[in-house]
């Protein structure tokens, strides 16, 4: 089902405040830079219970880097990070334009928050610890879910994916963590016909000299999944951009030498397939080419069975 979302820019400027909201949702969101931080004490939104994520780089990786936190009166406690917090240079916070927000459930929200964007890894933590989950009625606990997965959503719409998994999974509070397996895939064999429809996307394998590796095409790119192996040896051809971004997996420890290989110890998102096999590889490839599925279709091969199809479903309405 889709949502509509309304984004209020009070100044005409994308990169100032902006109120976000969606539509018959009850939650409301505000960003804010933090040089017009003085401006959004005049909003009413903020002074309120609600929780907030305050959004910056960290000065030793250069990796994104968030805090998530909660309080009774929003606005309050980000007047404390100004002086407390320097790494931040974005506030997201997320209240309710009716009011019922409690104590308990905004620290239900935060303590949720913070398992989810661990669990999704595209931002270094800065809390410190993991807030405990406080309980709740089943009916206000289903309601926070609720709120939760609008939550991310309207994150997503302002820029940050903090909440959103690499590879797409619910968000539910008893949904379990899985990855796709070989028998879920499609099965192509070269031509639209063979097409079969899956709810689940299909993986890609790279398997060259003492590579073996697998992926899943998403809508930002290629996502090579946790256990995959590359090779340990960087070679000449490997461009200078590639040779670097290798290095900084290895140095965040995404990519730890077992063995005589490295492999990936986490989810990792790559720009495109050639840009993820280069990296795997240690020398310039082209992955459209080489990532391919069991049955031996490319990349390539696949997005064109797909354009195929889907042109095959236009002409035929």
């Amino acid at each position: 089902m889709g949502k509509t979302i309304k984004i209020y820019l009070p100044d005409e400027s994308a990169s100032g405040i902006r109120h976000a909201e969606i539509t018959n949702w009850s939650g409301q969101a505000l960003a804010c830079p933090r040089s017009r931080f003085q401006e959004l004490r005049e909003w009413p939104e903020v002074q309120r219970p609600g929780v907030y994520f305050l959004f910056g780089v960290d000065d030793e990786t250069g990796s994104n880097a968030v805090y998530i936190g909660e309080a009774e009166v929003v606005i309050d406690r980000l007047s404390s990070h100004m002086t407390g917090k320097d790494f931040w240079t974005e506030v997201i916070a997320f209240t309710s334009k009716d009011e019922n927000l409690t104590k308990a459930h905004v620290r239900y929200l935060e303590s949720r928050l913070v398992a989810i964007a661990k669990h999704a890894g595209r931002y270094r933590m800065t809390n410190f610890s993991s807030p405990q989950l406080p309980s709740l009625p089943r009916s206000d606990r289903d309601a926070m879910e609720e709120f939760l997965i609008a939550a991310r959503m309207l994150m997503g719409a302002l820029g940050h994916k903090v909440l959103d998994t690499l590879v797409s999974q619910p968000l539910g509070h008893q949904a379990p963590v899985t990855k796709p397996d070989a028998q879920s895939q499609n099965v192509l064999v070269g031509d639209i016909e063979s097409m079969q429809i899956s709810d689940k996307p299909p993986i890609f394998y790279l398997r060259v000299a003492d590579v073996d590796a697998r992926a899943i095409r998403t809508d930002e790119g290629i996502v090579v999944l946790e256990g995959s192996f590359a090779t340990n040896t960087t070679y000449k051809s490997m461009t200078s951009s590639m040779a670097a971004l290798r290095q900084t997996l290895v140095e965040l420890g995404t990519l730890a030498l077992d063995g005589a290989k490295l492999r990936m110890t986490r989810d990792h998102l790559f720009k495109s397939p050639s840009q993820a096999a280069g990296v795997l590889a240690g020398y310039s490839i082209n992955g459209r080419e080489y990532w391919k599925l069991e049955d031996g279709t490319t990349y390539a091969q696949f997005e064109t069975l797909q354009s195929k199809l889907l042109l095959k479903d236009l002409t035929s309405k």
